[in-house]
């Protein structure tokens, strides 16, 4: 089963050329980029990141307006006035939005999202978190293309990857990253999208109507980006993928254990509300992995099966590093190739730690 997904799903995509269109790296040769945008992004107390992430948004290589929607959701620090400050500097270029309390049972940051979605000009909306940076100056160019693949995407997926740092909490968080990642986006390749994520995602919205916004969740704190994209595919909406690394966005990881699990509960928590043939593909390749590393745990105490099982453990972990490190190379998420057994190992057991936690205690909280 694991020969199957990465034989017909990662392989052929890690192998995909770019959708840029580019020979050399950094050269992009004219496109369909006269459609106006619009990049939302909801923030909350980030004063530090946002100094940090608008002015790369605002020196974006765009040859059309775009322009910025800025929400601040309920801020106490001095978001709000970094925030109007930069509209009153760049009054065509950046539109504040301000919440100052969000209806009881909604779900803060889609309420937020909405209203930011309601005020914005143009048709095709872009998305970015504000602890994000855009990976080049041609993200807002590249991901606009996204809308011309397959005679008119209505919803563009990207790439969001994780800084490298020290450790090997690090290591495992751009692993699952990589991993997670390559499953979405080549599994949308394929014609079958189920997810994407906030922090590098591209819709019109004319999608956004016809999925009724955020309405089939609006209570469930998580899912305004993969929620959002069930509800497109549902209601018929054309998906297309750029993973290209111009058009990644890049993240800080969490820092600690605590803060990590936190986020992967919050993250997979919207998996109940996929559709029942995205959770079993998805839950296939899961399970798939889960035995393996099961089976090889309790044969290890056969010592009748040791020589056939090291064969076949020592097989599988070649072709699916092999795999790895050319996703890895494709989507410029850099893995250690050596550590790529015990991350592998580490992740599919932290999933399933994960899935019992979540069934075990469902209660969430949002910052």
């Amino acid at each position: 089963m694991q020969f199957v997904y990465a034989a017909y799903f990662f392989w052929p995509f890690a192998r995909r050329p770019s959708e840029a269109g580019a020979e050399e790296p950094g050269s992009y040769p004219a496109g369909p980029d006269a459609e106006p945008v619009s990049i939302v992004v909801c923030a909350r107390n980030e004063l530090d990141n946002l100094r940090r992430l608008l002015p790369l948004l605002l020196r974006q290589d765009y040859p059309a307006d775009f322009e910025i929607v800025l929400i601040d959701d309920r801020s106490d620090d001095e978001t709000f006035l970094y925030a109007q400050q930069l509209a009153q500097y760049y009054p065509e270029k950046v539109r504040l939005v301000t919440i100052t309390n969000t209806p009881d049972g909604f779900a803060p940051k889609k309420y937020a999202l909405t209203l930011g979605i309601k005020a914005t000009r143009y048709n095709h909306l872009l998305f970015t978190d504000a602890d994000c940076i855009p990976a080049t100056d041609q993200w807002l160019r590249l991901m606009q293309r996204g809308f011309s693949q397959q005679h008119g995407a209505d919803l563009v997926l990207g790439f969001s990857a994780y800084t490298e740092a020290p450790g090997f909490l690090n290591q495992l968080i751009r692993y699952e990253t990589l991993l997670t990642a390559v499953q979405y986006l080549s599994f949308a390749w394929r014609g079958w999208p189920y997810m994407g994520v906030g922090r590098n995602l591209a819709y019109t919205r004319a999608c956004f109507t016809a999925t009724k916004g955020f309405a089939s969740h609006i209570r469930q704190l998580s899912g305004d980006d993969d929620l959002l994209v069930q509800d497109a595919v549902r209601y018929g909406q054309r998906v297309a993928v750029v993973a290209d690394p111009s058009a990644h966005t890049l993240s800080e990881p969490a820092a600690t254990w605590a803060v990590w699990w936190h986020q992967k509960r919050r993250h997979l928590s919207a998996g109940r509300a996929y559709r029942l043939a995205d959770r079993l593909r998805v839950g296939t390749f899961m399970m798939a992995n889960l035995l393996f590393h099961w089976s090889t745990v309790l044969l290890l105490f056969s010592l009748n099966n040791w020589i056939p099982l090291a064969v076949v453990y020592l097989l599988r972990t070649l072709f699916v590093s092999a795999v790895y490190a050319r996703l890895s190379r494709r989507l410029h998420q850099p893995v250690v190739v050596g550590l790529l057994p015990v991350l592998d190992a580490v992740y599919f057991f932290q999933y399933l730690a994960l899935g019992i936690s979540l069934f075990l205690n469902r209660n969430l909280r949002w910052k």
